[in-house]
This record gives C-alpha cells, structure tokens and sequence, in this order.
C-alpha cells in the first residue's frame, strides 16, 4: 500500500494582539495575504490540505480581544454575540435556549464536543460554507453582522454577507466583530434540523431551520424558513414563507410549503448525495420542522 506523502506546510508569521484596534492595525499594516483565526477548526485543516486558500503569509489570533467576547440579551436591544463566543457557549446560553433555540440547535452539532470548545460563531460565518450549521438558523432570526475595519463599523444583513463558497463581504483589514438579533416576537417557535450521513462528525447534507409565530387560532404571523447545502450560499425559501403567513396551521399546509421550499433549492449531486435525493431531503425536513417549530410556538 503507498503511503500518503504529506504536504509539506509553509511558514508563516503569527500574532496574538490584546485589542481590536492592535489587530485591525496588524491586519491593515500587515497587507491582504494574511488571515484571522479565531476558533482554527476550519482554517488550520483548510490550510494543512491545501487547495480551497492559499497558506497565509501570517495570522492574527483573536481570542485575547475582549471586543469579540460575550453573550447580551435585552428585551429591547436583542441578542448580541460576540464573534470569538464558541459553540458550546453558544449552546449553552440560556438566552440562546430560551429566545433563540434554533441557534442553539445549530450550535449544539458542530462537531465534536472538543471542536464546539473550539470553533466559534464567527468562525463559522466566516468560512462561508453552504452547509455551515448556524448559518439557517441566523437567516431566519435576522441577523446583522457587525464588521470592523480601518474605517470604522458597518452593519450588513446575514443574508448579504456570503457571496458563494468560501467567500464574503469582508474587505482586506475587517473583521466580523459580532452578530446583532433582534428579540423574537411572542408565540415564537424556531428549530434547526440537518441531515447528515452519519449522526456526529459530519457535514450536512441538507440543512433546514424553520421560525414561526402563531397568533389567535393558530394562524401564522410570520414565517422564516432557511435552507444550508442546497445552494452556493445558505438561502432563505422565501416563496415557502409567503405560502405559510396569514393561514392557519395544518399538515396540509405544512407539506404545501414543503414542497414549495423544493423547488427554491438548486442542489448539486455529489458523493454524498444526488441533487435530486437533496431535494427529498428538503421536503421532509422542512416539513418535520414546520411542526415542531409550531409546537414549540404554542409551548412559548
């Protein structure tokens, strides 16, 4: 049997700034061939099997910057997380579990339970992959990535932060700083489900988060639904969402919107699964989370 010749890993320079304004300094001074890493759970194997970045010329470690720190919640301001807040943080936050259970959901399956102690929320949105596990669950809460660079801050929907695999809005010398949602209305249930070949340790196949509010006589207010891995970025099934508001809840019309929400994805086929078998896979889950996320709707 040959033996796998390892790729040899180049050099690089590494910096671990105390604040924001030293790292964005760095990263500006520094020029365009450098990364930060955050969590490295995605970086460091991307950048040891080469072939999706190229080895930076240099990093910039952000887990000593106290700016990207932290859980907040008010009734009036929302969520806020801080980009370095891991996923088992993430999971664990009884805010998170109680406002936002569909980030919790997503959270919770990232991996190993030493990888969740590692990777972070940030880290996650910024690798940009189709089938990231908290990026559905962001769509349909609305998120707003905060970014910080030379310039200052800017706000960018989540929706309009991934350009397509491994890329995003992020400029040379900005950072993800953290992600702003705002509080749920009343009688609103969210989940996130993903479908993956094997139970743990694996990527999603398909992935689908679902948030509904429910007013008087079980008639949907609002509906978001968000599908990952269907699409060259995670997408919200906007035609889906129309179908489900102003109509009362039903399992006919949970598997109307589900088939709707099909024909919104355009999957590719791969070794993991034909596009058409993804497409299945996105009719019976977003169907499964519609009636859980009314369930828990009517448990708020």
């Amino acid at each position: 049997m040959a033996l796998r010749k390892e790729r040899p890993l180049k050099t690089f320079e590494y910096f671990a700034p105390d604040s924001l304004p030293e790292a964005l300094n760095l990263l500006q001074e520094r020029g365009a061939e450098g990364r930060a890493l955050a969590g490295g759970t995605d970086l460091v194997v991307q950048v040891k099997e080469g072939g999706k970045i190229p080895t930076p010329s240099y990093l910039v470690s952000l887990r000593r910057l106290p700016e990207l720190r932290g859980i907040n919640f008010s009734e009036r301001d929302g969520l806020r997380i801080g980009a370095t807040v891991t996923m088992t943080e993430a999971a664990e936050s009884a805010p998170i579990r109680e406002r936002y259970r569909a980030l919790a959901d997503g959270a919770e399956i990232v991996g190993s339970i030493q990888t969740m102690n590692m990777a972070t929320i940030g880290g996650n949105v910024c690798n940009a992959a189709p089938s990231a596990d908290t990026a559905p669950p962001l769509l349909t809460y609305e998120a707003v990535a905060v970014i910080a660079g030379p310039k200052g801050e800017r706000d960018v929907p989540i929706e309009e932060f991934w350009l397509g695999p491994n890329q995003t809005v992020l400029q040379p010398g900005e950072l993800l700083r953290e992600l702003r949602l705002p509080t749920p209305p009343a009688n609103t249930g969210g989940i996130y489900v993903r479908q993956t070949p094997r139970k743990q340790m694996d990527i999603a196949v398909v992935g689908v988060a679902v948030l509904l509010t429910l007013g008087q006589g079980d008639r949907i207010e609002r509906a978001r639904i968000a599908l990952a891995a269907v699409a060259p970025t995670p997408i919200r099934a906007r035609k889906a969402e129309a179908a489900l508001e102003g109509k009362a809840a039903s399992e006919a019309l949970f598997a109307e919107a589900a088939e709707t929400a099909t024909t919104e994805a355009s999957p590719i086929g791969d070794v993991r699964g034909s596009a058409e078998f993804r497409r299945h896979l996105v009719r019976v889950t977003t169907e499964r989370c519609l009636r859980e996320a009314a369930q828990r709707a009517r448990a708020s």
